[in-house]
């Protein structure tokens, strides 16, 4: 029984699981810790937002910090912060400012290769104000945004402000001028005394010849522009006196101010197509000068003269009555080693299609060389000669005068020199000079010490005769006086109207009156009775 209770214990220890022995854990979960976990949580979504929403960083570079301020320092775009100044330092090279700005993430597109940064500050310009609201908000940077599509994040800041913004719709023209004169960036351009663009730039030429200026004008206007356009120097008073007195003439109070440039086409002009941006014009001094005629053909001549040229100056006017063709290029000095004498020859621009008429240089006639050249041939025939003239008394200016002189010497012109030569003649203070030389030389040939001993004579007997008037003939001539008032006296009482005669005279007037009468009514008897003269007058039938 013993052994039957054993097998019994044994089966039911074997239907028992067997414990084990469990290490109590060291961490138990806290509800505690639960808020700094959303903590971190919420520091890190917004660390991610933070950077997803941070624009890229750039540096641009000034030439001075004067205005920046990091930390403070926004960047605008059309007034609207698009970045904002992190940190100011200065370059490797110590020569510039560079400032590390942080952008905006809906500015990546606008920063490309052209966008251009500069500092916003009061400035006064060309005419113009700007930045007068930073004097209370602080300085800013302005932003331009560019047209290429290559990014950028290294800029060089401008030290002004752009004159105009990208986009600007018009055209940008060249122009090339010996001087810069009065202008300016910003300085205005005029169309007809409108303002329709400005200078955006300038530059001296590589050579320094002369300067390069860069014109922007706005649309519409630049539809007025043409490959015949011209354009002139507007600044200041233009000042002018002719015939009709003194014209004063400018474009606006800018252009006194602040200098500025104006264009307009020739009114004759042919060439309407408008141009192309980036033409080349030339830039003249004044309106008279740009307005007047471009000619394609141009002869040179040289003229030789042996008399002074002073007050003749390069760009006086070759005239030809009253119609200049031409101006002079150039005057030297030429020694003759042969005849050991001076000569002064005066180099000039004959412009021939000045002296044809419009419809003849049309048609042909001399527009070629040799065409010109028989022309001229034919003009120095015909007494064609250059003369230096005076163009005005005040000044002592000359010009040369092309006219024809029939009694000058015979001449021609030599084709085979290098620059041929017209015939002159001498000018009109030189043959002034000559005939007051051959007056004098007159005047000095005529015997005064004879005239003078016979008008000394001629005198005395003068006074001879005068003494014989007045002894003899005065007394004769008192008594003649006193008949001949007589004569009228008496004449002047029978002439009143009351004397026997006028009363006779009367009465014989009207005698002569009545007979004429009846002369007339025979006359009209016997037109109506001509058979009268012979039978004899009818009697009246009653």
């Amino acid at each position: 029984m013993s052994k039957l209770s054993g097998e019994s214990d044994d089966r039911n220890a074997a239907n028992f699981p067997i414990a084990v022995v469990a290490e109590p854990s060291r961490w138990r979960p806290q509800f505690v810790w639960l808020v700094p976990l959303v903590a971190i949580l919420i520091a890190g979504g917004l660390a991610v937002q933070s950077i997803m929403q941070r624009g890229p960083t750039i540096t641009i570079s000034f030439a001075t910090g004067d205005g920046i301020e990091p930390g403070k320092t926004k960047i605008k775009f059309k007034n609207v912060d698009i970045g904002v100044i992190k940190s100011l330092e200065l370059s490797d090279d110590h020569k510039t400012v560079v400032a590390r700005a942080e952008m905006s993430r809906n500015s990546s597109s606008m920063l490309v290769d052209d966008t251009r940064f500069w500092v916003v500050r009061p400035r006064i310009s060309a005419g113009t104000v700007s930045g007068i609201t930073t004097l209370i908000s602080g300085a800013h940077i302005g932003m331009d945004i560019g047209t290429s599509h290559t990014v950028r994040r290294e800029f060089a800041g401008l030290e002004s402000p752009p004159v105009l913004a990208s986009g600007t719709p018009g055209r940008e023209f060249v122009l090339k001028s010996g001087n810069i004169g009065s202008l300016d960036i910003g300085s205005p351009v005029f169309f007809r005394r409108l303002q329709v663009g400005q200078i955006v730039s300038y530059a001296l030429d590589a050579d320094g010849a002369g300067m390069t200026i860069h014109a922007f004008i706005n649309a519409p206007y630049d539809r007025y522009v043409t490959n015949d356009t011209r354009f002139w120097q507007a600044s200041g008073v233009d000042v002018t006196l002719d015939t009709t007195g003194v014209k004063v003439s400018t474009e606006s109070l800018a252009s006194i101010l602040i200098g500025g440039l104006a264009f307009e086409n020739p009114p004759d002009s042919s060439d309407r197509a408008e141009a192309q941006a980036q033409h080349m014009y030339q830039l003249f001094g004044d309106r008279n000068e740009a307005m007047k005629r471009h000619d394609s053909i141009v002869d040179k001549y040289v003229l030789t003269f042996n008399e002074s040229v002073r007050g003749l100056t390069v760009g006086a006017p070759v005239d030809f009555r009253g119609i200049v063709i031409g101006e002079v290029s150039a005057i030297r000095v030429h020694f003759d080693p042969v005849r050991k004498e001076f000569s002064i020859p005066v180099e000039v621009s004959i412009f021939p299609e000045r002296l044809i008429s419009r419809e003849d240089w049309q048609g042909n006639a001399g527009s070629t060389q040799s065409d010109r050249k028989t022309f001229a041939d034919y003009l120095v025939s015909k007494g064609l000669r250059a003369q230096l003239r005076t163009a005005s008394l005040l000044t002592g200016q000359l010009y040369v005068a092309i006219d024809f002189f029939p009694a000058a010497p015979k001449a021609a012109v030599d084709w085979n020199e290098k620059m041929p030569q017209l015939p002159t003649v001498p000018g009109n203070l030189q043959g002034l000079q000559e005939s007051i030389t051959n007056l004098v030389a007159n005047l000095n040939r005529i015997p005064f010490d004879g005239i003078s001993a016979d008008l000394h004579k001629t005198l005395s007997d003068a006074d001879t005769l005068l003494k014989t008037i007045n002894t003899d003939i005065a007394p004769e001539a008192k008594e003649t006086l006193s008949a001949a008032r007589e004569a009228l006296m008496s004449a002047n009482r029978t002439l009143q109207s009351d004397s026997p005669l006028q009363q006779q005279t009367a009465e014989t007037m009207r005698e002569l009156s009545r007979s004429a009468a009846s002369i007339r009514s025979l006359a009209e008897y016997l037109e109506r009775h001509p058979e009268s003269l012979i039978r004899g007058k009818r009697e009246d039938t009653p």
